[in-house]
């Protein structure tokens, strides 16, 4: 099985100015192995904003590596941005180059020129490190997780790296997409316990499971758009070769993200 980096992606509608979409931990790797994101001069960057769909450490820790004194846009929700504001280490991101934007719900804005950007909605939970136990929802509906649509040259684009449901609103929502790149972390919600890695499920996570009735194959097979899995759990069956469960996902219609996977709508 190869070796996978983490869940960021990498946007561009001219090839030139790129919008990294979530900034893992590992974000340096994914860099490195991008040519078309290495600097072109002392102190360059072709990535000119980077767009985080929620708090979690597995999408804001890589902002810390992107610190080198090279200008971008970093957008979030308010959600989003009070994570960043509030916890101090993020001071790193020099305001005088990283300039902070927050984005609404159903408000597209325009990272980069000919690229808009609406962030919507999805059931999904607050990051865990700021989890109240006494008050958590896991499907809760607002801006502490959000899919985006991009959309650019008359082609939408849907990407969803995490997501507790699949509501009739949100298929309703990505009817007449051409791409939808979707949250594949886990293949059953018991993942985890089963293979003794740990002992939360997809669900205690906030990631809805692959399989079954309520999963996300049955939730859009009837979906006409290319789809793509993405934030994928390295216990999770379907990243194995020769499994039957990789077997299912492809039979299903859908493809598996890997590293320097180059996608054109």
């Amino acid at each position: 099985m190869p070796v996978m980096t983490q869940s960021s992606l990498a946007v561009s509608v001219d090839g030139v100015s790129w919008v990294v979409l979530n900034a893992s931990p590992d974000i340096g790797v994914q860099l490195q192995r991008t040519p078309q994101l290495h600097p072109r001069s002392l102190r360059d960057t072709p990535i000119a904003a980077v767009v985080l769909t929620n708090g979690d450490i597995d999408h804001i820790a890589g902002l810390l590596t992107l610190r080198e004194k090279t200008a971008f846009t970093l957008y979030t929700t308010s959600a989003g941005g009070e994570i960043v504001e509030t916890n101090s280490v993020f001071n790193v991101l020099d305001p005088a180059l990283v300039a902070r934007q927050t984005v609404h719900l159903d408000q597209g804005f325009e990272p980069v020129s000919g690229l808009t950007v609406t962030p919507f909605a999805v059931p999904g939970k607050v990051a865990l490190f700021l989890e109240d136990a006494d008050a958590l929802d896991l499907e809760a509906v607002g801006e502490q997780t959000v899919g985006l649509m991009l959309e650019a040259g008359g082609k939408r684009v849907a990407y969803v790296p995490g997501c507790a449901a699949i509501p009739d609103w949100l298929r309703k929502r990505l009817e007449g997409i051409d791409l939808l790149l979707f949250d594949g972390t886990v293949w059953e919600n018991d993942d985890m316990p089963r293979s003794g890695t740990g002992q939360k499920t997809g669900a205690r996570m906030g990631h809805v499971a692959l399989n079954g009735a309520g999963g996300s194959l049955a939730g859009f097979a009837d979906l006409p758009a290319r789809k793509v899995l993405v934030h994928i759990n390295n216990t999770n069956p379907v990243l194995q070769p020769d499994s039957p469960e990789r077997a299912a996902v492809q039979t299903a219609g859908w493809e598996i993200a890997h590293d320097g996977m180059a996608i054109t709508p």
